[in-house]
């Protein structure tokens, strides 16, 4: 069906008009001249062949026309407005979803929701902590944290951090592990779910370190690094960990570094989104974020 509607701006010129019962006042409220509202009524009159206003002395009242008219722009007037601000609040506030793996989630993100919820309390964090790529559009996704070489079909990729390997362990290991040779001794620990395919594992680590005579291997795996990292933790062997993952444990003394060694994985994290959303104040506020956050 065809509406054949008058302009938006008659309709709030008469709806301010109608509201004050005086032309002035509702070019005051809307910000242009009495002329302008003089000429948006006599628009919509024109248009729907009616008069709106009657004036008596020095008074304005509506027609009958114009009172049956009022109430209905009135309400539709503000459902209008109702509705830009349901919008508005869903854009600045709400919930913000964020995409990224289990091992980040765990062992970076979460520790630093706190800090988030505090600047931004008006968004609600939804974590969707996964192995496999998530699909923006199919899975509700508003940002996501990845681990690559930066370049994905169809998002925006913001570089946040390089990434390194290094052996970590229990302080209570820390005397038998003076040199990296040490580790042809030692329980390694490993993690069966490797973020990309062509990941460093110990046996890179051990052949750039120069150590030979230790099995790359042996040991017990995980499917997590979190499961391999907490393992670590309890003394149960020597992790090859991810600087970043186990930045937050090396702080805090639980695990520790026994050889002046790191490196390079060749890949970095990044903050990823549809281009559509990176003005979105949610998603605005959330790259704001963890860029000062990776940064300190």
């Amino acid at each position: 069906m065809t509406r054949r509607l008058p302009s938006l701006n008659a309709l709030r010129a008469f709806e301010a008009a109608a509201r004050h019962l005086s032309f002035t006042r509702a070019a005051g409220e809307l910000n242009v001249t009495q002329a302008a509202i003089s000429h948006q009524i006599k628009s919509l009159e024109e248009h729907l062949g009616l008069p709106l206003f009657r004036r008596l002395n020095r008074t304005m009242m509506l027609t009958e026309e114009g009172q049956t008219l009022f109430p209905a722009v009135r309400d539709a007037l503000d459902g209008l407005a109702e509705a830009v601000e349901r919008l508005r609040a869903r854009e600045t506030g709400g919930t913000l979803t964020v995409s990224t793996l289990p091992s980040f989630a765990v062992k970076w993100l979460v520790p630093r929701m706190s800090r988030f919820q505090d600047r931004h309390p008006d968004i609600d964090l939804r974590i969707s902590a996964k192995e496999q790529l998530a699909d923006f559009a199919r899975d509700g996704i508003d940002v996501a944290v990845r681990f690559g070489n930066g370049t994905w079909p169809g998002v925006r990729a913001e570089w946040l951090a390089d990434e390194s390997l290094t052996p970590v362990c229990s302080p209570a290991l820390l005397p038998s592990l003076q040199h990296p040779s040490d580790l042809a001794h030692a329980t390694l620990l490993h993690e069966d779910m490797l973020p990309l395919r062509d990941f460093p594992t110990w046996k890179t680590w051990l052949s750039a370190a120069g150590v030979t005579g230790a099995d790359p291997t042996r040991g017990p795996r995980f499917s997590h690094t979190h499961l391999m990292l907490q393992a670590a933790m309890d003394g149960r062997g020597v992790a090859i960990g991810q600087l970043l993952i186990v930045g937050d444990d090396l702080a805090a003394g639980r695990l520790v570094e026994p050889f002046n060694f790191r490196l390079p994985t060749g890949f970095s994290y990044y903050l990823v989104y549809p281009p559509a959303l990176a003005e979105r104040p949610k998603v605005l506020a959330f790259r704001r974020w963890v860029t000062s956050e990776m940064a300190a």
